[in-house]
């Protein structure tokens, strides 16, 4: 393939460019089974609404906080383990950025995520807002990934025609989702496949 057929690269954010400490710590600190706290954050009743700007981020973690209260034995205990979530540190992965402002000489790159409102606090406050040329954010949108309105979205936002995109995401969903467009798409599983990828586009 040659740098022609792919004129940007779109990736998704969390579990690609920004990797979060382990959430069943957080559970095992407040004495709960691991899985507890995101049990509760990431199902689809509670997500979804956050993800598409339904609520804002502050309100998609007070609901969260309800729904432990029962298991946390009071809101009190809810709300303390629901902010030490909200504490939980975050970094970018470097080869991943190193990766992306490679190809960010020869094409442009959008983040695209399924982010809640806090997503552009995020970047600003881990340097990941200059990491590319715009952000996706569907809390911004009213839709979330693997909707293909999203991929169209994040193909206008740079200015390449969808069949010249490449679509970089650790969900092998939302990947299928982008090739359905007629996107190019990579299963994100680790820096090294992605450095494979990038350069078989002729982005390295």
């Amino acid at each position: 393939m040659t740098e022609r057929q792919v004129g940007a690269v779109l990736c998704d954010v969390d579990g690609v460019l920004r990797i979060w400490a382990e959430l069943a710590e957080v559970d095992l600190a407040h004495g709960l089974a691991p899985g507890t706290v995101a049990g509760a954050a990431f199902r689809a009743e509670r997500l979804l609404p956050a993800v598409t700007g339904q609520v804002t981020d502050e309100q998609w973690r007070a609901g969260v906080a309800e729904d432990l209260t029962s298991v946390c034995g009071s809101a009190e205990r809810a709300a303390a383990v629901v902010a030490a979530w909200g504490r939980q540190p975050s970094e970018p992965d470097l080869e991943v950025l190193a990766l992306l402002t490679a190809a960010r000489r020869s094409v442009p790159v959008v983040l695209v995520s399924n982010g809640t409102t806090r997503l552009e606090a995020d970047l600003v406050a881990l340097g990941l807002d200059r990491a590319a040329d715009a952000v996706v954010n569907t809390a911004r949108l009213g839709f979330a990934k693997p909707d293909e309105r999203v991929y169209r979205v994040a193909a206008e936002r740079a200015g390449v025609p969808v069949g010249r995109c490449l679509f970089v995401d650790d969900s092998a969903a939302n990947v299928a989702a982008a090739a359905a467009v007629g996107m190019h798409g990579h299963h994100h599983r680790g820096a090294s496949g992605l450095a494979r990828v990038l350069a078989d586009h002729g982005l390295l």
